[in-house]
């Protein structure tokens, strides 16, 4: 009975979810225990704020966050397609057969899933502007921030493209069944800040061609624009360096005093004629800057910035061309940043914030969100985050598969006729899993507020014919038509120009389809006792 009360369990969770799939989907408000509130349709973001007590619910949500993890969107589907395999394999328990069997069932369905996706996947050129503006579309497309879809794209995109470098040590023969060698290397989270500032309108928002940082200069005196300037990044403090241990000096004559404070400025002062040797204009670090060095950097025209965050030293790092040193007396020449081309202190809001911009081949960038309220700038940060990821997941492995449901309806359909050629008592199972990818289509049109019934059924009846061409035929021509999630109409999605990524579907199915299993492995719950306190 362990195994029914767990189905329950994941329908409760997948019902959740259900709503905020497709185009048309609903937002939820999450109230957290601290009385913050989250308004967001970003199924993994939802699933985090759930207070969830069943052991299962809990391991359904740990799915989305593996898959936020991985891939960066389908987080939606995941569950809705694991609750769904679970649904469809309770009369299947109801009528004896045993859950393991199931299990071999649902793992054969998978490898002919991956089969079917493989053959219909369809390769993609990553420098071609207008198809990744449609693939990027297709994931923001659901999210809240789809009125200012184009923006929303070009941003994610632009801030994409700039991070993405050639890795260095790249094996010629990569192949799908490694993953992890990868031609480019993107590292979004490092390299592509996302600054949310209040205020303003969304269609401020904009990509930087460089990165800004929100500090004020040290001295009111520096300069506050300089074109082309020389950028010396450090991370040493250049005031007074204090001895490790403590020490304790007993003066006792007055000149010996001056003495000392005179070695400490005569430190400070070296400390910075070295760095103005090099003559840079602006000085980061990341570190204090005294007030006597202040003086000696402002005296010789140079702006400095102190306590700047060890990872905004590295997007400086990254988008100037610097290198961050560790002390002063080895800095050299190829050290210092001149590929940044202006730099400006801009007061937006009430914050003064130093923009380093227009960096040619910038290799990190800054994107500005503005918005009304806190809770818009949150979600579209989570939108425009899931935007990212679906570029990079496509320059990682640049294979679409047609969205819209359209995948999964074809999947659906190669599984019942496979399933005809399965023997025995697995049979049943494999369909159930054929029968399950319906549950993508279904809910699209579901939220559209269509007849779902015959939607989902001409929707079949097009990919039967489809597939049953094909196989007289011989050939294998995917076919296309899924629901047009705005609409509910069924459309060819080649025309619809609506794709995802291979890996973000794959992925999807994939997750489901193994916790589905596990899941179903369970025949018993069986809680841990406390120890009892004497």
């Amino acid at each position: 009975q362990a195994q029914l009360s767990n189905i329950t369990a994941a329908r409760a969770v997948a019902d959740i979810i259900r709503t905020t799939l497709g185009p048309r989907s609903m937002l939820k408000m999450l109230l957290d225990p601290m009385g913050g509130v989250v308004i967001t349709n970003d199924g993994n973001c939802i699933l985090r704020e759930v207070d969830v007590s069943h052991p299962t619910a809990k391991s359904m949500i740990e799915l989305s966050r593996a898959q936020d993890e991985e891939v960066g969107d389908g987080t939606t589907s995941v569950i809705i397609l694991a609750g769904e395999m679970l649904i469809l394999s309770e009369p299947l328990i109801h009528d004896r057969i045993h859950p393991t069997v199931i299990v071999q069932g649902y793992n054969r369905a998978l490898q002919e899933a991956l089969e079917i996706c493989e053959r219909m996947s369809k390769k993609v050129d990553i420098y071609d502007q207008d198809l990744m503006k449609k693939l990027v579309q297709s994931s923001i497309g659901t999210k809240f921030s789809s009125r200012w879809n184009d923006k929303m794209v070009e941003m994610a995109l632009a801030a994409v493209l700039t991070v993405a470098r050639p890795k260095a040590n790249t094996p010629s023969n990569t192949s799908a069944a490694n993953p992890y060698n990868h031609k480019m290397e993107v590292d979004i989270k490092r390299y592509a800040k996302v600054e949310k500032i209040p205020g303003g309108e969304i269609t401020d928002s904009c990509v930087l061609k460089g990165v800004m940082f929100n500090k004020d200069t040290t001295h009111s005196q520096m300069r506050r624009r300089i074109e082309k300037p020389r950028i010396l990044l450090l991370d040493c403090p250049l005031e007074y360096k204090k001895g490790e241990s403590q020490t304790n000096v007993e003066i006792t004559n007055t000149e010996d005093w001056n003495t000392m404070l005179r070695m400490e400025e005569e430190y400070v002062e070296n400390m910075c004629m070295e760095i103005i040797a090099f003559q840079p204009d602006i000085v980061i670090t990341e570190k204090g800057v005294s007030d006597l060095a202040q003086h000696y950097l402002a005296k010789a025209n140079i702006t400095a910035f102190r306590r700047l965050r060890k990872t905004d030293n590295n997007r400086v790092a990254r988008a100037a061309g610097a290198t961050i040193v560790s002390r002063t007396d080895e800095i050299q020449e190829s050290d210092i940043g001149t590929g940044c081309g202006l730099f400006e202190m801009k007061k937006i809001g009430d914050e003064w914030f130093c923009f380093l911009d227009e960096c040619n081949e910038p290799k990190a960038c800054t994107v500005i969100l503005r918005g009304g309220s806190k809770d818009v700038l949150n979600e579209i940060e989570r939108n425009l985050h899931d935007a990212m990821e679906v570029v990079r997941n496509v320059i990682y492995d640049p294979k679409l598969l047609p969205g819209g449901g359209a995948t999964e309806m074809a999947v659906s359909m190669g599984l019942r006729r496979a399933g005809l050629k399965v023997e025995g008592v697995q049979q049943r199972p494999f369909m159930a899993v054929g029968e399950a990818m319906e549950v993508i289509p279904r809910t699209l049109a579901q939220n559209c507020g269509v007849s779902v019934i015959r939607s989902v059924t001409q929707l079949r009846a097009k990919h039967a014919a489809a597939y049953d061409e094909n196989a007289s035929k011989g050939e294998t021509t995917p076919c296309n038509w899924g629901i047009n999630g705005i609409s509910g109409v069924l459309v060819d999605m080649e025309e619809l120009g609506i794709w995802e990524p291979f890996s973000v579907k794959v992925q999807t199915i994939k997750t489901a389809i193994e916790s589905a299993c596990m899941i179903l492995r369970i025949d018993d719950i069986v809680s841990g006792s406390k120890k009892s306190v004497q």
